[in-house]
Formats: structure tokens, C-alpha cells, sequence
């Protein structure tokens, strides 16, 4: 059996990659299931860096409980507004402050953008993945998902700013949609979808 740590306790996410990577002979613990802590301050500039440095920390820490190198999985995701010149970007988990929350940020994006009309209110979510394996081979896989910022938080679906994430093509946020619905258009899914396919020739 393949173990592979999942540098994250949020378990929204956890869950995402257990059902994207179903390789057959691969478990994944996250850091709470060994009893593991790694918070690494998320000092790089780009969801690449920050997934980078998450994903060392973990390894290595995952390296002195057990004894032997295993393979870690870590992300970075956030939202780039382009009206705000990208903003929130590496800091959306943060963006009202380091002691802000979900309706914090949320609320500090509605009123920075209230001047901002509906055509100028586009926006994506990005996701990107490190994978470092036993051996210490590294694979990046990146996804975004395009959409805009709507005027007024819609939906209990999900987490952040899933409210006010408007997807045309479905006609409603990723706060109305289904968890099921949204894991397969997800940015995250889409960085999902990319790694399967590099590391399915190496599973293979």
C-alpha cells in the first residue's frame, strides 16, 4: 500500500483528492490522521511557491514520525480578481486579516469592488498542486476556473468565496451548487484531473 499525506486538515479538500486520485494501492492520511503538525509560513509569491513550501514541511515532518520518505500532496488555491489587479490572490485566506474569516473576506470584497460594474467583475479561481514522491521526484499541476463576483452573497454550499462566485454556464454561484456538481468543474478538480494524467503513466 502506497501512502500518500495530504498537507492540509481542511477536509473539503482531503475529500476532493481522495475521489480525483483513485489509484488502486494508494491510501491518503492527512496530517490530523498521523497526528502530524506542519504550518509553514506561506511566504511565496504564487500559489506554486506557497504549495512548494507546504509540501516540504509536510514531508519532512511526515519523514521523522514514520520513519521513511513518503509521498505528499499539497495545494494552493485562492482567487484572482481582475479588477483588483488580481487581488486577493496568495493572500485570499487572509484577506480581511490574519484573524479575518470566510464572511470577513467575503464582506472586504463586496466593498472593494461596489464601485466596480457587472462587466468588470471577472474573476477566476486557481489551484495548484506539488506532488513530491518517495524518491523525491516533484510534479505541478495547475487549474483555474473562470467566472465573475457577484453583488450580494448567494448560497450555503461550500466554503469561502463560493457565495459569490457567479459560473455563467450554470447560472448561479458555487454557493447554489451541488458539493457533487461543483467537484467536477472545480479549479481544483481541474489541477486534479491534470495530475491523474501525469501520474497515471507512472502508476502504470
Amino acid at each position: 500500500m502506497k501512502t500518500v499525506v495530504i498537507a492540509t486538515n481542511n477536509a473539503h479538500k482531503a475529500a476532493e483528492i481522495r475521489t480525483a486520485l483513485n489509484f488502486e494501492g494508494w491510501e491518503f492520511k492527512t496530517l490530523r490522521d498521523l497526528g502530524l503538525q506542519s504550518d509553514p509560513e506561506e511566504s511565496a509569491g504564487t500559489f506554486e511557491g506557497n504549495s512548494r513550501i507546504k509540501v516540504r514541511a509536510a514531508q519532512e515532518a511526515a519523514r521523522k514520525a514514520l520513519g521513511r520518505p513518503v509521498a505528499v500532496l499539497a495545494d494552493d488555491s485562492g482567487l484572482e480578481v481582475d479588477a483588483l489587479d488580481g487581488a486577493p490572490g496568495v493572500y485570499s485566506a487572509r484577506y480581511a486579516g490574519p484573524d479575518g474569516d470566510d464572511a470577513a473576506n467575503n464582506a472586504k470584497l463586496l466593498a472593494e469592488l461596489a464601485s466596480v460594474g457587472p462587466e468588470n467583475r471577472t474573476a477566476r479561481f486557481v489551484c495548484t498542486l506539488v506532488f513530491i514522491d518517495e524518491d523525491g521526484a516533484e510534479t505541478v499541476a495547475r487549474g483555474t476556473i473562470e467566472g465573475a463576483i457577484g453583488f450580494e452573497e448567494r448560497g450555503s454550499e461550500g466554503f469561502g468565496y463560493d457565495p459569490l462566485f457567479y459560473v455563467e454556464k450554470y447560472g448561479c454561484t458555487f454557493g447554489e451548487l451541488p458539493a457533487e456538481v461543483k467537484n467536477t468543474i472545480s479549479h481544483r478538480a481541474n489541477a486534479l484531473n491534470k495530475l491523474k494524467a501525469i501520474l497515471k503513466d507512472k502508476v502504470n
